[in-house]
């Protein structure tokens, strides 16, 4: 028996050491494509639009634009009428299919006493009839878009009240416009059930202050916020249209999932929750719906791959975990004859929507494994983007093409996730910055002019991509070179015109832009923000005020401030040493260098900008003790990040 067991051992050995021989070749042999994939063929003209379910239990459209207080358009419901027809030369045919169903807008009835909202926003609005009313899943960005929304369904279904409020995730687009739906006095009145997963204000809070400007600053680029709604500009963004750039609120939930599973009645309706965190969302959850035999997915499941890491940056989300809660959802759906989500058109029909959940769960579960076995043989996160495809069981299923997410950058994700930053190449511990490694090259190339040489040479071969390259070092050496930025920035047009991923060719388009116009003049609008920052953990400022302290400025200084609110009845104590600062929930330190009482209003108009040192010297809602040169000594050491800062050039 020894024997035999150890003869099995060599044997399995052996089988373990052909299997990797047989992965490097065949990662060896597989093709190198450019960033566009193959497009499919849709025959029929416009057939398959007619015969869409993105048209299925229309009501009504909504025409004209939403304006704010000060008379400022935040969405316009005609911006997209002329994605229509055929694919013009400048768009990506899919990508342009898939722009034309998201441009479906207006009430649809889902099944019956279920309609959705969309188009007014990135995010669709659900309505559930309830006993008394509406329970709404989910407020869109916007106030103004959230407020608009409903205005329409009343207009078309009568004028019902709000009865419930549902957040499905932590991500502003399903929240932010939860004050247009209710205010938070109406619901503090009357006693509204408000429903949200574990985690969700921590998430939903943190992710918008601590990394705000950043995040801010590449979702311009990401949701192509600048860019002209126009064939050669922003025609979709895959999820939906746009994202409606208005005030963001917040409503704190009364009414909190914490286990896996939960059932609540909710005005005579009954759901059953599934909380599903750490997958597209860090705090998300699905539902369904036993009386209505629909299933809810919030945005686990949609008709795009979705992202595993966000171009605008986010923490990477977990493939496998994403693949498991899609693979539970198949139990959870079993009675359901139709599944509606938070983005696109809804599912009907058993058959349906058991192919859809399969098709999504096993894209992010081969995803995974087919990059993990490629790092096991030795592939970076850049190879493996390059030659791992989808099976065409997969690929040639709609609902799964890369419109937002991409194979290529989930590839990179699920790498990030396991192994980091670092590809295990040496010369990769400590390389040079950007800047300083561009400059080098170019002086061993020849020059700048010899760069744009090659590139233009690139460019007459549409090696764009190596175009690209060559011209992104020309132009941090030489920013002002006006035609290595043209060239570059028409590399960029030509990426974007040919990219399926709205969001790559937001990303191409809008850097093209800032390379011929220059970066914005300010970054994105935080005054809107202020209904959501009221409703904000005080807490959520203070890291982000940690996170901000300019260390060479604060080197040597030791100071400690008291902080106290006198609305909230609360007080921190901030300590700073070692240029790093600390806080501390707690009564005043009587050896602080100055105690700051203030109102947390006044401290957000200080987070903002709107409010400088002299109105903390002169406002009736603050009051200083001990030293007031410390105290100014200290916030002179908090930089205000400035969210416009440039990104193609350095």
């Amino acid at each position: 028996m020894r024997g035999r067991f150890y003869e099995l051992i060599r044997w399995s050995r052996l089988f373990g050491v052909f299997m990797v021989i047989c992965a490097l070749t065949a990662c060896q042999k597989s093709d190198s494509t450019s960033s566009s994939s193959k497009v499919p063929v849709h025959s029929g003209g416009a057939d398959w639009l007619e015969k869409s379910d993105a048209r299925k239990g229309f009501v009504a459209a909504p025409t004209g634009q939403v304006k704010d207080a000060q008379g400022k358009v935040i969405w316009d419901f005609d911006a997209f009428a002329f994605v229509q027809g055929n694919a013009p030369a400048t768009v990506n045919p899919s990508l342009w299919r898939q722009a034309t169903l998201n441009n479906q807008i207006g009430l649809f009835k889902v099944t019956e006493g279920i309609w959705q909202l969309r188009g007014f926003d990135l995010a669709n609005m659900t309505l559930i009839q309830g006993k008394t009313g509406w329970i709404v899943v989910d407020a869109l960005t916007a106030q103004e878009t959230s407020a608009a929304a409903l205005a329409f369904a009343r207009q078309h279904l009568g004028p019902q009240k709000v009865s419930g409020l549902i957040f499905t995730h932590s991500h502003a687009d399903h929240f932010g416009g939860a004050l247009g739906v209710v205010s938070a006095e109406e619901a503090k009145a009357q006693k509204l059930p408000i429903v949200a997963p574990s985690g969700f204000m921590e998430e939903a809070t943190s992710e918008n202050i601590l990394m705000g400007p950043a995040m801010g600053r590449r979702a311009m680029y990401m949701y192509g916020s600048n860019l002209a709604k126009s064939p050669t500009g922003l025609v979709d963004n895959g999820l939906g249209k746009a994202v409606a750039f208005g005030k963001l609120g917040i409503l704190q939930p009364n009414i909190t999932v914490e286990s896996e599973t939960k059932e609540l009645l909710i005005d005579g309706v009954r759901f059953v929750f599934h909380n599903v965190p750490g997958s597209e969302a860090p705090s998300e959850f699905t539902f369904y719906l036993p009386d209505f035999k629909a299933f809810c997915g919030a945005e686990i499941m949609g008709h795009t791959l979705h992202n595993l890491y966000t171009l605008r940056g986010a923490k990477v989300r977990d493939a496998t975990k994403w693949a498991s809660y899609l693979n539970d959802s198949l139990r959870h759906v079993q009675n359901s004859e139709v599944v509606f989500n938070q983005h696109h058109w809804p599912v009907w029909g058993a058959a349906n929507i058991q192919d859809f959940i399969v098709k999504q769960r096993d894209t992010y579960q081969f995803i995974h494994d087919q990059t993990v076995r490629q790092m096991n043989a030795g592939l970076n996160a850049a190879e493996i983007a390059e030659n791992l495809r989808l099976p065409p069981s997969l690929d040639e299923h709609l609902s799964v093409r890369g419109y937002y997410g991409t194979v290529r950058h989930n590839v990179k994700a699920v790498y990030q996730n396991y192994m980091g930053w670092f590809d295990a190449h040496p010369s990769n511990l400590d390389p040079l910055p950007a800047l300083e490694a561009s400059e080098k090259y170019v002086k061993l190339m020849g020059g700048v002019d010899k760069v744009v040489a090659a590139a233009q040479e690139a460019m007459a071969k549409a090696e764009y991509r190596w175009a690209a390259e060559l011209l992104k070092h020309a132009v941090y050496v030489a920013p002002k070179h006006t035609q290595a930025k043209e060239m570059l920035a028409q590399s960029f047009e030509k990426l974007g015109f040919a990219a399926e991923s709205s969001a790559w060719r937001n990303f191409y388009l809008t850097g093209a832009l800032e390379l011929r116009q220059g970066t914005p003049e300010k970054g994105m609008p935080r005054e809107a923000m202020i209904d959501m920052l009221t409703q904000t953990p005080i807490e959520r400022f203070l890291e982000a005020m940690a996170a901000s302290l300019n260390a060479p400025k604060a080197e040597g200084k030791k100071l400690k401030i008291n902080l106290v609110f006198s609305d909230t009845q609360q007080s921190f104590v901030l300590s700073l040493d070692n240029s790093v600062l600390h806080h501390v929930k707690a009564r005043p330190d009587q050896n602080a260098n100055a105690t700051l009482t203030l109102t947390k209003p006044f401290f957000i108009k200080m987070v903002l900008g709107q409010a400088g040192g002299k109105d903390l010297l002169l406002s009736d809602q603050t009051k200083i003790q001990g030293s007031t040169i410390d105290l100014a000594l200290f916030f002179s050491l908090i930089d205000k990040a400035p969210g416009n800062f440039p990104i193609v050039t350095r």
